[in-house]
């Protein structure tokens, strides 16, 4: 039976050249001077590796357990890397056992000959993660760790990032594993297991799959005999689950989860050989025209982006991982969407006992070599094993945007470069290519055959296109990247379609405290080194030229407060514009993004020490169940001009209120002493889980300029009786 034992303790590197490469494998070469290094960990993290880009080599020792004297017979024994960023070549005892390529899933290989014939052992690995000096043609499957506008561009992922264990196992070890809850009601829940068994012996095999609730009472078993050869055996299990308790999202219902274990002995051995044990959650989930159902339940999805918790994924702490996931459900949000990666395991089990919805990147961010679409599908099958069992992950997306471009700080900040950019991306979107035409739909039919439980997008931010003219979710920019942040409510009211599903919107702001640190010479305000704040901070300064311009502010502590409330007063304009259309066709948004995974300028609500920003309460508001709304203010009031202001309620509870009182209070004032005020109620009842036209707001700007503040407040009554209320405020300054 497998036991995961062995973590080393003390490992050492250095870097790989051709002369030590050739001996440093060797049992008895002597590694006295190289540097001491935490595994897991990232190399740049070590002062002797900061500015290596690879490969580097590692090696640690161990001797026999006791456990394993006398166990020779049956036991075989396995070496398990758990995360290698990106590459490797693996020695044990100066034999060599394999490669590896892929960063987030285990690799293991058998040692059990070596590891009987020696008491002292030494593992050697040679770990690459090589630069991706062509960004428009990356060979590396890494996703955002080595090409994203949010990542220190002098960042590299490198190193043993995960444990590295040895394991046991009887004669017959699970190699491969897949679970999944295939279809759940209240009647019936199935859960479907894979297994990829590998023997020593021919025989029969015995398997047991059992379904055990949180109370420990066993709620279903299954046992079959299974007939084996030497080397590996597919094997299928369906477990059902009568009468199951249901997993739900956070604002639905109770997150139950099921420990199922699957048992394989084999004739003439005794004990179990191997076992298996993952935690399920019995739910359904379906898209249809991108609305999202849970149970059968359709649910309005309220979201954000998501980064790594740190760009040195493996040294962020478990508490860490959990606490991001419970920030987010603080924030009022549904879902996450794990941008362009797949993150620690903390992360999905945290999410699961949150009732937090995950939407699943692959490591896929805009352009890839032709080589890399055999691997590509390979780790597409490795992250349906490693996560499939995961009740929050409730979508699967193969890319995000394929687009062939290297959008470096230096191209943004460049007119021409970006004008360029703009015109090679409008083009890409349009038109075939074989990132998003064939590697990605080749994704997708991986995902699809291997898991039928989850809705698949090939690809994220990807406009309406030949030869099928559809297109996936939508990514807009409004008030950062192109016009200001009210064109984004002209779109909608003009094409319904481009907001049936926002997965990114935004604009950058700045943190209370500079992210550089005090060593750094950056210069007087504001003339600082922008194009090297770009590189190691994200900062784009030509968009807040144009929209919040640092010049203007006599200090940073100013010009970073101003900053937030234009990104706090942004996200509040989309997220308002977008549930106004819940439904009609819109099936809900994600942000641009949540949190920071290390010290930048970026579209974050929380800053890298998870301190939040005017966004995040901004957002919030806009996210509780209900809300009132009104459009907003044109930008510039003209004197003699007529307000027209539609008042709508949003109720994304699944229960109705009723006698809903709207009252809105529209106030003026002006130099000249022409204040006034004017007010306006409604009534009525407001249905579950709907949108409802209240009635409009009139009014003549009677001077110029003019400041308006509109006071809406929404209050009903639940099934209960329990009163809900709802405010909003508008303001303008023409």
């Amino acid at each position: 039976m497998t036991t995961a034992d062995l973590p080393f303790a003390k490992w050492r590197a250095r870097k790989a050249d051709d002369v030590v490469r050739r001996a440093y494998a060797d049992a008895d070469f002597d590694d006295a001077t190289w540097a001491e290094i935490e595994v897991p960990g990232h190399w740049q993290s070590h002062s002797s590796f900061a500015h290596h880009e690879g490969p580097l080599l590692y090696r640690t020792s161990f001797a026999n357990p006791a456990a394993w004297e006398g166990s020779a017979g049956s036991s075989r024994r396995w070496l398990s890397l758990e995360g290698v960023f990106y590459t490797s070549d693996v020695w044990f005892d100066g034999g060599y056992l394999g490669d590896t390529e892929g960063y987030f899933f285990p690799h293991q290989f058998e040692i059990t000959d070596a590891a009987l014939a020696r008491s002292e052992h030494v593992l050697a690995v040679e770990v690459a993660c090589a630069p991706q000096r062509d960004r428009a043609r990356k060979r590396n499957l890494t996703g955002i760790f080595q090409h994203w506008d949010l990542l220190d561009q002098t960042w590299n992922p490198g190193g043993l990032w995960r444990p590295v264990h040895v394991e046991t196992s009887g004669p017959v070890r699970i190699i491969h594993s897949r679970v999944l809850c295939r279809d759940a009601s209240p009647e019936v829940a199935t859960t479907f297991v894979r297994l990829v068994l590998d023997s020593t012996v021919a025989g029969t095999a015995r398997i047991v799959a059992r379904a055990t609730d949180d109370g420990g009472a066993e709620r279903a078993e299954l046992a079959v005999e299974h007939t084996l050869a030497t080397g590996e055996n597919r094997v299928e299990l369906s477990l059902s689950i009568d009468n199951p308790d249901l997993w739900w999202p956070w604002s639905r219902g109770a997150q139950p989860r099921y420990t199922v274990s699957v048992d394989v002995s084999i004739d003439g051995h005794d004990g179990v050989s191997d076992r298996l044990e993952r935690r399920v959650g019995m739910r359904s989930v379906s898209t249809e025209k991108w609305i999202t159902s849970v149970n059968g339940e359709r649910l309005f999805l309220k979201g954000a982006n998501q980064g790594p918790t740190r760009f040195a994924l493996g040294e962020a702490t478990p508490e860490q991982l959990v606490a991001d996931v419970e920030l987010a459900k603080d924030a009022g949000l549904d879902f996450l969407r794990l941008h362009a990666h797949i993150a620690r395991p903390e992360i999905y089990e945290a999410a699961d006992a949150a009732g937090l919805l995950l939407w699943q990147d692959l490591p896929l961010q805009w352009g890839y070599h032709r080589s890399v679409r055999a691997q590509a599908r390979r780790q597409a099958r490795e992250a349906v094993d490693l996560l499939a069992h995961h009740a929050s992950v409730f979508t699967w997306c193969g890319h995000n945007e394929p687009m062939t471009l290297d959008v470096e700080p230096a191209a943004i900040a460049d007119p021409r470069r970006r004008g360029a950019l703009f015109v090679q991306g409008l083009r890409q979107q349009l038109l075939p290519t074989w990132n998003k035409s064939v590697l990605d739909h080749s994704i997708k039919k991986v995902i699809e055959s291997c898991d039928g439980s989850r809705p698949v997008v090939p690809h994220s931010g990807v406009l309406p296109h030949l030869p099928q003219l559809d297109g996936t979710d939508s990514h807009w920019y409004f008030g950062w990247y192109h016009g200001e942040m009210r064109d984004f409510g002209r779109l909608v009211r003009a094409m319904p379609r481009s907001a049936r599903f926002v997965t990114e919107f935004g604009a950058q702001a700045a943190p209370v405290d500079p992210p550089w640190t005090p060593n750094e010479e950056v210069g007087k305000w504001p003339h600082l080194p922008w194009p090297r704040l770009a590189e190691r901070y994200a900062v784009q300064k030509v968009f807040f030229d144009r929209y919040v311009p640092p010049a203007n502010y006599p200090s940073y502590a100013e010009w970073a407060q101003a900053s937030q409330r234009y990104q706090a007063e942004l996200l509040r304009f989309h997220i308002e514009t977008l549930r106004r259309v819940k439904y009609r066709p819109c099936g809900g948004f994600a942000l641009f993004c949540f949190a920071d995974s290390g010290p930048g300028i970026t579209w974050s609500v929380l800053d890298h020490e998870r301190r939040p920003k005017l966004g995040l309460p901004a957002v919030h508001d806009a996210c509780r169940p209900v809300i009132v709304t009104a459009d907003w203010f044109p930008a510039e009031l003209e004197r003699g001009s007529h307000l027209h202001l539609d008042v709508h309620a949003i109720n994304d509870a699944t229960i109705a209120l009723s006698d809903t009182l709207v009252n809105a209070h529209l106030r003026w004032e002006s130099k000249d002493g022409a204040d006034g005020e004017q007010r306006w109620n409604w009534t009525g009842d407001l249905a579950a889980d709907d949108v409802a036209f209240v009635g409009t707001v009139h009014v003549d700007v009677p001077f110029d300029p003019a400041t308006f503040v509109l006071d809406l407040t929404l209050s009903g009554n639940g099934p209960d009786g329990e009163l809900v209320l709802a405010t909003n405020r508008y303001e303008s300054t023409g």
